[in-house]
């Protein structure tokens, strides 16, 4: 039984890395698309926006569905109950990221600023709703969901949207809006990064007192104790060492050390999924009442032939899938410049319309993806 139990727990471990990596990786996607609206000042900014994060953000999406059919083929009971119990939750969420995907493809399919502009709002909302969702279920878990005496959720979608759970939603928002925006400021230059620097002053800051503020109702007031869960001291730890990376990268941002602070950003994101992770230790479904001691980790778990071969599988292929997500990352390394200004070009005849005066960003693709070097180019007339 003990290689047993110890491959329940790497997997349940497994699993919180794949969603570190989701959360470290989307969250400036969603970040970027989220404040583009808000430092962008005409369509040629919006496209830089979208350029910074056009190669990688469908490659982030990967850890998403891997962290899925993780938890679907090692803890299949766990996977059964969170589509049960939070199941309109999951939906919203889902449409809201198709929502996103689209708007990426369809948005320079047709030059009409109507049409660009409902694209836009598409993608903002694909962003938005999805970050506030999964600060609230994250909030959730570690705080803990009214469970019945069988272990199952019973509340539906207004069961979860409590004061804190909304507190720990907002603050995941303003989170990945910091990210966000210290992305914008190392990937860009010029006047845009200027105006991503400054927003994300106020924009930390409004993060370090909502996460902050999360974290200390969670401490208070979480989850009953359980048998085998972790000591206190380092969920709590790792809360602190989140808000304490917030505020360092709030710091940082405003005094231009771009990699730093978005190095600190990052840290806080994972720093808070570590925290949500070790205080739900040992149960995958925590309760909230001593109605219920949730579900745990040995209860939901696979067969033991199913987690070896798991096992063998992720050890051979992770290195790859990280290898190549890792070489994306290098060939888009570089900052993305603001074409320089010219004279606003004649349509050719039979074109959908003008041309953008200053010049205008090529994607390389219709979806906002940069074209090969990952520099932005003004549209030859």
């Amino acid at each position: 039984m003990e290689p047993f139990a110890n491959l329940n727990t790497a997997w349940f471990a497994l699993i919180g890395l794949l969603w570190a990596g989701y959360l470290f990786l989307e969250g400036f996607d969603f970040g970027v698309s989220v404040v583009a609206p808000f430092v962008s000042r005409d369509e040629i900014d919006k496209r830089i926006c979208l350029n910074t994060i056009g190669p990688v953000w469908d490659g982030n999406e990967v850890w998403l569905i891997t962290a899925g059919g993780a938890t679907f083929a090692a803890f299949p009971l766990w996977y059964a109950r969170l589509f049960n119990g939070f199941y309109l939750a999951l939906f919203l969420v889902l449409v809201f990221l198709i929502l996103r995907g689209v708007s990426f493809e369809f948005r320079n399919k047709v030059d009409d600023p109507r049409w660009r502009l409902t694209w836009d709002l598409a993608n903002f909302l694909g962003s938005l709703v999805p970050a506030v969702v999964w600060g609230v279920a994250f909030t959730d878990f570690a705080h803990g969901v009214a469970l019945s005496p069988g272990g199952r959720y019973e509340g539906g979608l207004p069961g979860l949207l409590h004061l804190v759970a909304i507190v720990g939603g907002l603050a995941s928002l303003a989170l990945f809006s910091l990210h966000g925006l210290v992305f914008l400021s190392l990937k860009t230059s010029g006047e845009l990064a200027q105006r991503a620097r400054r927003l994300a002053v106020p924009v930390g800051a409004t993060a370090l007192a909502l996460l902050a503020g999360a974290v200390a109702w969670v401490a208070v007031d979480g989850r009953p104790a359980v048998t085998g869960q972790l000591p206190g001291a380092l969920p709590l730890s790792l809360a602190i060492a989140a808000v304490a990376a917030v505020g360092a990268g709030t710091v940082l941002v405003g005094t231009r050390r771009d990699g730093w602070a978005f190095g600190a950003s990052g840290v806080a994101v994972l720093a808070a999924l570590g925290a949500v992770w070790s205080r739900m230790f040992p149960s995958v479904f925590p309760a909230s009442n001593h109605a219920s001691h949730g579900l745990t980790i040995g209860a939901a778990a696979s067969e033991h032939n199913t987690l070896v071969v798991m096992t063998v599988v992720a050890a051979v292929f992770v290195p790859f899938v990280l290898a190549y997500q890792g070489w994306t990352y290098w060939v888009f390394r570089r900052r993305l410049t603001r074409p320089p200004e010219v004279p606003a070009a004649r349509p050719a005849s039979g074109s959908g319309g003008p041309a953008l005066a200053g010049g205008a960003m090529t994607a390389g693709n219709a979806d906002g993806r940069a074209p090969a070097g990952g520099r932005p180019t003004a549209q030859q007339a």
